[in-house]
């Protein structure tokens, strides 16, 4: 184990002293008192590379990534795996806004609440298919312009006071599918996206990654699962299409 101070160190002088570690074959690296240093992780490519995060890293932790685990032992700020392509990032607490903004690949687990615009326009590319599973609740536009992969919300946070998603959940989704734990008013949710059942195969995917973040989190997997899911979709591939005028 690698251990880095980051107190007071700026961001671009700590992610060169992580780029350091790992040209000298430093594979577990633990950074101490972050402070908010953006870009954490940011285009790594080694699959081996595990960085563990004891602080709050600000933002787009992880971004551009293709391989490497990142462990955060608090909350994250905003742009939590932006276009990330593999990999897995895991947040014991709270993350921002835009997490998982374009993510091609790779997995995010994230314990509690989100803020806005989590997971916009996330997509599949060739074998890439990434995963999101968000413990607590998300903020309005969750979903936005979604083009692929998986979404799920399992609203652990839950309370009559506090919707599991704000307002505009899934506009402009094009692709991809979102699972959300419990009951969605339909108020929530855009006009080009209908709310339907799992099918058996969804359900199995909902188990295996719900079982994941449950032993991540220790969290009592059977309690989770006794609520049924429900799956958000588009109405349409081509949600805008009537807006565009067809040419000669």
């Amino acid at each position: 184990m690698y251990e880095i101070d980051a107190k007071d160190v700026y961001y671009r002088d700590l992610n060169e002293r992580i780029r350091e570690a790992i040209r000298e074959h430093q594979r577990d690296i633990v950074l101490h008192n972050v402070c908010g240093q953006y870009y954490i992780g940011c285009g790594l490519n080694d699959k081996d590379i595990k960085i563990t995060i004891n602080g709050v890293p600000g933002n787009d932790l992880g971004a551009f990534m293709n391989g490497p685990t990142i462990i955060v032992n608090d909350d994250t700020q905003d742009g939590v795996g932006n276009t990330m392509n593999g990999g897995k990032i895991v947040v014991y607490g709270h993350a921002g806004d835009v997490v998982a903004y374009s993510m091609r690949g790779g997995k995010i687990f994230i314990e509690k609440d989100v803020g806005y615009r989590a997971c916009i326009h996330m997509k599949a590319y060739k074998e890439m298919n990434p995963t999101v599973v968000i413990g607590g609740c998300a903020g309005a536009f969750m979903g936005e312009y979604m083009a692929g992969g998986t979404l799920i919300l399992l609203g652990l946070t839950r309370s009559e006071e506090k919707p599991i998603t704000g307002m505009y959940l899934a506009t402009g989704m094009h692709g991809g599918k979102i699972f959300i734990r419990g009951r969605v008013d339909e108020h929530l949710l855009w006009k080009e996206a209908v709310i339907v059942s799992p099918d058996k195969e969804e359900l199995k995917k909902i188990e295996e990654e719900v079982k994941e973040f449950c032993n991540l989190f220790k969290i009592d997997y059977n309690k989770v699962m006794d609520e049924e899911f429900v799956k958000v979709v588009p109405k349409s591939t081509r949600p805008y299409g009537h807006l565009y005028i067809p040419g000669p």
